[in-house]
């Protein structure tokens, strides 16, 4: 057995002189421990929350998504484009066309975002299972019907009972300035469609309109031109290098987006967002783990007769001090050790029995509690970040108060 880390064991369990260094040790690791602990914890929530953010994210976003590089709109009706549609591992090829719009429902207008989809869109996406109210349907008969975001609807307190429609009012692609100075109403191509569903998945996707792409074509006076394609890959298909192949294909003057660029700031956000908390927290740990000094001078202090004797018996200066390195180090282990136990437990706890619940109307919540993902990678870099505060927690003392106040040169 390694001679200093025996010793070390023995000193951390062992009865002191003074009982207060006792208590201060036990301090220390219940300080650890409870660091580690917060940070495993908070970490596998924010987990959850980005896991459950970017599902609900996937069941409205593309796998890719298609626009061009410079300018709002392209031609469809492209070869390559069409190379496109073909590949082996498209399973939905879907035209999308979005602008804004000014909306009315009764008395009030306001601007919001509309999108044109094609008849395929309810298969490509899981939107229809984001449904709070109605039902996810574009067409009665030949009739157009309109799918709202959850916010749409309130801001307008629109009723899916057929007795207001939408009136929405585009802005005219070509018109007589003398006609529209006479009436403005004129500068607008309206066109009534009643909704039928609501959706909710996101604040800023919540103010969207989804109508079928011929309505919108029709509003726009489009022929073949749209603002995006949106493409759904065949499961187990690689989709970075689906996107590499149909990026190849199409050239520069189109971008292929997957749902990370399609959502790029969000995510940088949410990462950024991450990664602060882990600072906090690790420099909360770092000043509980200052009791390591306190422990580790007192020691010092209460084993100078040890220490004589056991230089008296030949041991050299390094060795000593690896007996109280290994002292902080040993701390340091114990408390991260039972500290990752707690925190495993507790987010097994949260996931099983849901402890923490979301505040507001169960009704309208998706999830009723805070969610909680656990990952390896995060138990691994809390281990390496304790290891680490402890490591300079320990080596402190060791070097500057034995040189102090036990004379080890």
């Amino acid at each position: 057995m390694n001679f200093p880390f025996y010793i070390a064991k023995r000193y951390l369990i062992s009865k002191k002189s003074t009982n207060v260094i006792n208590l201060i040790s036990g301090i220390t690791v219940f300080g650890v421990a409870t660091g580690t602990m917060a940070l495993i914890v908070i970490l596998s929530v924010f987990n959850g929350l980005e896991n459950f953010v970017t599902s609900q994210f996937n069941s409205f976003d593309p796998d890719l998504k298609i626009t061009i590089a410079e300018g709002k709109t392209f031609d469809s009706e492209n070869s390559k484009l069409e190379k496109v549609r073909n590949l082996e591992n498209v399973k939905y090829y879907a035209e999308v066309v979005e602008e804004n719009a000014l909306i009315k429902y009764e008395d009030i207008y306001h601007p919001f975002v509309i999108k044109g989809v094609g008849d395929d869109y309810e298969k490509m996406t899981g939107v229809d299972t984001m449904m709070i109210d109605g039902e996810f349907k574009l067409h009665m008969d030949k009739t157009p019907l309109a799918v709202i975001g959850s916010g749409v609807g309130g801001f307008l307190s629109v009723r899916l009972d057929f007795s207001h429609p939408l009136k929405i009012y585009m802005p005219k692609r070509t018109g007589k300035a003398k006609n529209i100075i006479q009436d403005p109403t004129k500068a607008f191509k309206i066109r009534n469609i009643y909704p039928v569903g609501v959706f909710s998945i996101d604040q800023q996707i919540d103010e969207t309109i989804i109508v079928p792409l011929s309505f919108v074509k029709e509003l726009l006076d489009y022929k073949t031109e749209v603002s995006a394609i949106e493409l759904k890959l065949k499961e187990k298909t690689n989709v970075q290098k689906e996107k590499k192949k149909i990026q190849n294909i199409l050239g520069n003057a189109f971008e292929v987006k997957d749902r990370y660029q399609q959502k790029e700031f969000m995510y940088k956000i949410m990462k950024s967002e991450k990664l602060i908390i882990f600072l906090i927290l690790a420099f909360i740990l770092l000043i509980a783990s200052f009791n390591i000094i306190g422990s580790l001078t007192m020691l010092i202090l209460d084993k100078k007769k040890d220490i004589e004797t056991l230089r008296s018996m030949g041991a050299s200066m390094k060795l000593i001090k690896k007996i109280f390195l290994f002292e902080g180090w040993i701390i340091s282990f114990v408390g991260v050790v039972f500290g990752l136990i707690l925190g495993a437990l507790l987010c097994w706890a949260q996931t099983e029995f849901e402890l923490v619940k979301l505040q507001g109307d169960a009704d309208t919540l998706y999830i009723t509690a805070y969610p909680v993902k656990m990952q390896l990678l995060d138990f691994l870099y809390v281990l390496l970040t304790v290891f680490f505060i402890g490591f300079i927690a320990s080596w402190y003392p060791v070097k500057y108060i034995t040189r102090k106040y036990l004379m080890l040169r």
